[in-house]
């Protein structure tokens, strides 16, 4: 049925995009592609999962703690590699190596500490209740995936336009040194960012292991893979791109499952990407820009 894959798509959709947005808002204020972000998708699952199972908490919760625990992943991330490497001017190509190093650092820790094996949260964690809507099946997880997506994406996006962090943030972007001149607290909003697109990917990452049901160290590996196509689909920076193109690779992939097959799932994805980027290399929303200041 047709309407029911679509829904199906729109859940993963979210989750992407999701993920993407941290990602991106990262790129478009620091300037930094953050390839670190994929370990921090796996901490936030981690930490849902642990304190879940561990603390016994519901699962609203662990949400919490995966949105706060990511965070201040993130934020260590900044001040301990990314603010060095900004005071000494390093070429954009020495922070994407650094986080490479520092995701690889995480992903082994991971699995020292809790194993290469998947782990599940536990079967009554989210009620397997089936939602009818005009004729459509929602599991209780695929509606909330949707709403808290949805929710967490306008609040992003309601700051980013409406709000007076938002425009610093905005002018950030178009020019850090220029910034600073106008007396907004670059180095401040910068540690705000990295907090923020953190706390975004620990979200998507418990949301992906309550959708799969599966939480391991290297989970954030092809997330990561994703959602640099996403921002690149999207236009690099761009928060609308990334919504836009976390929903086409989430609808792309759940199509090509559901009507040619699961083994080309990727193939189709990257492939539609490969197309979209030949006929506009800047991605959708994206502009070809040069930074002067």
């Amino acid at each position: 049925m047709l309407e029911q894959q679509l829904v199906n798509a729109l859940s993963l959709g979210c989750v992407y995009a999701l993920f993407a947005l941290g990602f991106t808002l990262v790129f478009g204020v620091l300037g930094v592609v953050n390839l670190s972000h994929g370990a921090i998708f796996m901490v936030g699952a981690y930490t849902a999962l642990q304190v879940v199972t561990r603390l016994g908490l519901p699962l609203w919760a662990s949400l919490v703690a995966a949105l706060v625990v990511s965070g201040l992943f993130g934020l260590a991330v900044d001040f301990l590699v990314l603010r060095p490497l900004r005071r000494r001017n390093a070429p954009h190509l020495i922070p994407m190596i650094a986080t490479i190093g520092l995701a690889i650092a995480m992903n082994n820790a991971a699995q020292g500490l809790f194993g290469a094996e998947n782990q599940r949260f536990p079967a009554d964690l989210v009620p397997d209740t089936q939602l009818t809507l005009g004729g459509l099946q929602l599991s209780v997880i695929e509606m909330a995936i949707i709403l808290l997506s949805f929710t967490l994406m306008g609040a992003l996006l309601l700051l980013m336009r409406r709000t007076q962090m938002g425009r610093a943030l905005r002018a950030i972007a178009e020019s850090p040194k220029a910034a600073l001149l106008l007396g907004i607290n670059v180095e401040g909003l910068f540690y705000l960012t990295s907090f923020t697109a953190a706390a975004l990917g620990g979200v998507s990452g418990v949301l992906i292991a309550l959708y799969s049901n599966a939480v391991f160290p290297l989970m954030g590996q092809p997330m990561l893979h994703k959602g640099i196509a996403v921002i690149i689909l999207g236009g690099m920076g761009d928060i609308r791109g990334a919504l836009i193109g976390g929903l086409f690779l989430g609808f792309a992939e759940v199509m090509s499952v559901a009507y040619i097959g699961s083994t080309m799932r990727d193939a189709v994805a990257f492939g539609l990407l490969f197309v979209v980027l030949l006929l506009r290399p800047q991605g959708m929303f994206g502009r070809v820009l040069e930074r002067k200041a």
